[in-house]
């Protein structure tokens, strides 16, 4: 399993528009291959926090690579983020109670 983290700030009032994008993304993600989640999060101080899980790196490239994925990356990077990390863990170690 490999694991995304991606942490962003967002630019003032983009919200609406972003939020249609990346539920377009999701749409696309989530029909893919390999694909297993997402969550999402904000923090009160307004960074957004998403954690993918994705079966194999591979997955995650064909993702990555994703034609309308790629072009939607250059639009947030103009227009919808501030700024922006992502994390990509590969075979994270898994712990869990109960």
């Amino acid at each position: 399993m490999v694991v995304v983290i991606f942490r962003s700030r967002l630019r003032p009032n983009i919200e609406r528009e972003y939020l249609a994008s990346s539920q377009r993304m999701l749409e696309i993600a989530e029909s893919l291959p390999g694909f297993i989640s997402v969550k999402g999060y904000t923090a009160d101080d307004g960074e957004k926090v998403s954690i993918h899980e994705w079966e194999s790196l591979e997955h995650l490239r064909a993702w990555r690579e994703h034609p309308e994925h790629l072009e939607t990356q250059e639009i947030g990077r103009r227009e919808f983020f501030e700024e922006y990390s992502c994390y990509v863990c590969d075979e994270p170690r898994r712990y869990s109670f109960p």
